[in-house]
C-alpha cells in the first residue's frame, strides 16, 4: 500500500512545483525557440517555457530518499545522466535563441559515453547476460563483444527515437506513460516497480500542463531522460526482443525521419507532409494535435498489452 501513497505523493509534489518553474523559466527567458520549417501551428509556441523536463529530477530524488538501494541509484543516476544531455541541448536553444542545439554529433558521443558506463555497471552487478530471449525454450546467445554492440545501438537509437516524439504537446508524456506501465508489471525488483510507478505519476502530473496547449514544453531535458531509462529497463528486463512492438510509436517516428531525409536526398521528393510522422497527419490530413495525441497514445496502450500478452505467454 505504502508504493501508491509515494506515487500519489509524487503526483502532488510535481503539480505543486510546476507552475513556480514555469513562472521561473518564463522569467530567465528560458523559452523555446522554434524551426522555421515547421508548421504554422507550432510557431504559435513561439515562447513557451522550455526545460520543463527538469522537474522530473524531483521524482529522481524522492525515488533514492525512499529506496536507498543499489538499483535506484542506478536508475536515478542514468535519468540524472541522460537529462544533463537534454539539458546542454536546451540550454543552447535558450541562451541562443538557436532552435538547432548542440550539434547530433555531440550528443551521440555523450550518449554512447552514458550507455557504455550504464552496460559496464550492470555487467558487473550480474543485472544481465550476453543473450537475448526469444521464446521461454530458445534464447539467442551472444558473446561479451557481439551483446555490447547491440545493446549500445538499441540503447542510443531508441533514446533519439523517443527524443523524435516529443514535437507536440503531450504527445511523449502519453506514449510513455504506458511504457513505464508495462515495466511495473513486469518488474521482479521492488526498486524497479517504484522507479516506473514515481516516472508515471511525474508524467501524468506534467501532463496536466504539457496538455494542448502547453503551458511549458519538456524539451530534451525531459525526452532524453525518458528514452535513456525506458531502453535501459528494457534490457535489465531481458524483454529486448519487445522492443520493436512496445516502441512502435517511437520506431515510426524516427523510421519515417530515416526514409524521408534517404528518399529526397535520391529523388529531391518527399513521401510525408513533413517528418517525424506526427507532423504528417496535421498537415495531410488536418488532425488536430489533440486528435494525434489521442490516437499515439491509444496505439502505445495497444502495444503495451501485446507486448505484455508476450511476455507473459512467451518469455
Amino acid at each position: 500500500m505504502a508504493i501508491w501513497y509515494i506515487t500519489i505523493g509524487t503526483f502532488v509534489l510535481i503539480i505543486s512545483v510546476l507552475p513556480f518553474q514555469i513562472r521561473l523559466l518564463r522569467a530567465m527567458d528560458l523559452v523555446q525557440p522554434i524551426r522555421a520549417e515547421l508548421p504554422p501551428d507550432q510557431q504559435l509556441k513561439k515562447g513557451t517555457p522550455l526545460m520543463g523536463g527538469t522537474v522530473f529530477l524531483l521524482g529522481m530524488l524522492v525515488t533514492v530518499l525512499l529506496m536507498a538501494t543499489h538499483t535506484s541509484y542506478f536508475l536515478a543516476i542514468v535519468f540524472a545522466a541522460y537529462s544533463v544531455i537534454g539539458f546542454l541541448d536546451d540550454a543552447k536553444k535558450a541562451l541562443l535563441k538557436d532552435p538547432a542545439g548542440i550539434s547530433s554529433r555531440t550528443k551521440l558521443v555523450l550518449q554512447f559515453v552514458v550507455a557504455m558506463v550504464s552496460l559496464y555497471y550492470l555487467y558487473g552487478q550480474a543485472w544481465i547476460n550476453f543473450s537475448i530471449p526469444l521464446f521461454k525454450t530458445y534464447s539467442v546467445h551472444l558473446g561479451l563483444i557481439s551483446f555490447s554492440v547491440v545493446a549500445l545501438l538499441l540503447i542510443v537509437g531508441s533514446t533519439n527515437a523517443i527524443n523524435f516524439t516529443d514535437g507536440l504537446d503531450g504527445l511523449l508524456s502519453a506514449v510513455a506513460i504506458p511504457n513505464y506501465v508495462f515495466f511495473f508489471l513486469i518488474a521482479q525488483s521492488f526498486s524497479v516497480q517504484l522507479f516506473c510507478l514515481i516516472m508515471v505519476a511525474c508524467l501524468v502530473g506534467f501532463l496536466i500542463f504539457n496538455a494542448y496547449p502547453a503551458k511549458l514544453i519538456m524539451g530534451d531535458t525531459g525526452s532524453m531522460a525518458i528514452g535513456g531509462s525506458l531502453v535501459t529497463l528494457a534490457i535489465m528486463e531481458k524483454v529486448e526482443i519487445l522492443v520493436p512492438i512496445l516502441f512502435i510509436i517511437y520506431f515510426a517516428e524516427i523510421i519515417s525521419v530515416m526514409i524521408q531525409v534517404a528518399y529526397y536526398k535520391r529523388t529531391r521528393k518527399r513521401i510525408f507532409r513533413m517528418a517525424p510522422i506526427h507532423y504528417h497527419f496535421g498537415l495531410k490530413y488536418g488532425w488536430t494535435e489533440k486528435r494525434i495525441v489521442a490516437v499515439f497514445s491509444l496505439i502505445s496502450w495497444a502495444s503495451m498489452i501485446v507486448s505484455l500478452g508476450y511476455y507473459h505467454f512467451f518469455l
